[in-house]
């Protein structure tokens, strides 16, 4: 089950130097809710947000996302999780907390495709995602142009195939501490285990279909090769298996026998962009936790 409730007390909603959000996942059993809102009550917090989920109620596993106000947030958030760990060692929990205030910082990587790249420097421009765009890397020039408009770092690594392991190593030395998420915005390269490990659930991926359908390359081919009647597109976590991470968003868009390939493309590109962009917002706001090969989205 999901419950949500707010309630605004004394503070604004929109006040984010005050404002932390947590995560928390474990295994399910009475009381959670109750430790979490008397621990948070005992601080002087005010919950303005909770959404939970029990994912098989009996003997599975609990999710929650809580966001509170809290006097003082950024000298009292040491303590405060200091002290919470009692109530996490008791329940087993994995947990997080972030405060509202400290922006995620992303690097986008792109190729030659700019539309899913447009739309999250779009949204960006238009505070829609409250996060920071650290840099742009590319493999290609093309869209050094319009990076730099928006006054931001464009940083071209050609990749070849002899070159792969140098180009990843210069991304790395590019992104090092500079930047909690990576998006691949049709980058059209696999990313080595060294490099995925190093970003564990915060590379976000886009792929051109609607996954598990027509995995790896070429998509819209593979669909209208098999005459489908739906194409979608799919945002995921990237791990080692190939197209195969933690599913975050998807979308479709109805097609019929009289859209070849290239309409196909026409087409998918819109879904592309707003799949991706969901996602992406949905991460820098805390919104998802991953279990096993799922992930759990509060929205």
């Amino acid at each position: 089950m999901s419950h949500t409730y707010q309630t605004q007390g004394n503070k604004r909603l929109d006040d984010k130097s005050v404002r932390a959000r947590m995560l928390i996942s474990c295994p399910d059993k009475a009381g959670i809710v109750a430790a979490v809102s008397q621990f948070l009550y005992e601080q002087g917090a005010n919950i303005v947000q909770s959404d939970q989920y029990t994912m098989d109620p009996e003997g599975g596993m609990f999710f929650m996302r809580i966001e509170f106000d809290l006097q003082e947030l950024e000298q009292r958030l040491p303590s405060l999780q200091e002290d919470f760990t009692r109530v996490a060692d008791r329940f087993s929990m994995r947990w997080s907390v972030f405060r509202a205030a400290r922006r995620k910082r992303i690097a986008v990587f792109v190729s030659k495709e700019d539309h899913c790249l447009l739309e999250l420097l779009w949204q960006w421009q238009s505070g829609d995602l409250d996060a920071e765009i650290s840099m742009v890397i590319s493999n290609h020039e093309d869209m050094r142009g319009i990076v730099e408009s928006f006054g931001i770092p464009y940083h071209y690594v050609p990749v070849t195939p002899d070159t792969k392991a140098e180009a990843e190593q210069k991304q790395r030395e590019l992104t090092a501490g500079k930047v909690d998420l990576i998006v691949l915005a049709r980058y059209m390269q696999i990313v080595s285990p060294k490099f995925i490990e190093q970003y564990h659930n915060r590379i976000i991926n886009i792929h051109h279909s609607f996954l598990p359908a027509f995995v790896g390359g070429k998509p819209y081919q593979q669909a209208y090769n098999r005459g489908v009647k739906l194409i979608g597109a799919t945002a995921h976590y990237v791990t080692e298996e190939l197209d195969g991470g933690p599913i975050i968003e998807q979308d479709i868009q109805r097609v019929s026998h009289r859209d070849n390939v290239t309409e196909l493309k026409r087409i998918g590109r819109h879904i592309e962009r707003i799949v991706l962009a969901r996602a992406v917002k949905w991460h820098v706001e805390d919104r998802l936790l991953v279990y096993q090969n799922k992930t759990v989205v509060f929205v």
